[in-house]
């Protein structure tokens, strides 16, 4: 199977230089050369692994690992740092990068460090929880039927993992949303049902054939639909 990377560097020298290494190598890479089209690729495509430099254009590389992990993908990144950017590098980490690698780095480092952030992605065995057709992954956030899946945000992944760890028991919308937002949230009982409304389009999407049932003044449930 082919391992796909993202590669995003403004440089455009050392870009066609890394993308031709990477390549040789029998990766596939899409390059991309600002923080704004990285993070859109990041978001629309399955990646392998990804390789941010952090001085770009429109968005830089912290900000698209920040906003990334903040989505709920849990895709390995490797930072490429100035040697001077010491705080940038512990910044990085600090959000979730897996790795970083200084500038100037040799092509043979480089290539060591994506086998390495590659294969610490093969040894994270997922948790699944599943319910009818459909999975949730605890670890990357996907909700997924038999032919595709979705990365959920934060919230409405909460709110499904609760459901699926409670099938069959009605909790409460207060109760939902103690859990999911906490005890001191602003938001409103009203908020669960939008999250709700949510996770049912994805699950219609998916073809599942589990529903999020209600019960008037009981609360909601996941059950599997005959």
């Amino acid at each position: 199977m082919d391992t796909k990377l993202l590669y995003a560097e403004d440089e455009i020298g050392m870009s066609e230089a890394v993308t031709d290494i990477l390549t040789y190598h029998k990766y596939t890479v899409d390059t991309v050369y600002d923080g704004a089209d990285a993070l859109a690729y990041a978001q629309a495509e399955q990646y392998d692994g990804i390789i941010l430099d952090i001085m770009m254009p429109k968005m830089s590389g912290l900000e698209v690992l920040r906003k990334l992990r903040k989505s709920g993908c849990r895709t390995p990144v490797l930072l490429l740092t100035a040697k001077a950017e010491v705080e940038d590098r512990i910044q990085g980490l600090d959000m979730g990068a897996d790795d970083y690698l200084p500038k100037p780095f040799a092509m043979g480092e480089l290539l060591a460090r994506v086998r390495a952030m590659l294969r610490r992605r093969e040894e994270f065995t997922p948790n699944i929880l599943n319910c009818g057709n459909i999975s949730l992954n605890q670890q990357s956030y996907e909700l997924s039927g038999s032919r595709q899946s979705f990365v959920l945000p934060r919230l409405e992944y909460q709110l499904m993992e609760l459901l699926m760890l409670n099938q069959g028991i009605y909790l409460s919308t207060e109760d939902l949303l103690t859990k999911v937002w906490g005890y001191d949230t602003d938001a409103e009982l009203g908020t669960v049902w939008v999250y709700i409304s949510y996770l049912r389009k994805k699950l219609s999407a998916l073809n599942a054939n589990v529903a999020i049932r209600v019960k008037r003044s009981v609360g909601y449930t996941l059950e599997v639909v005959e």
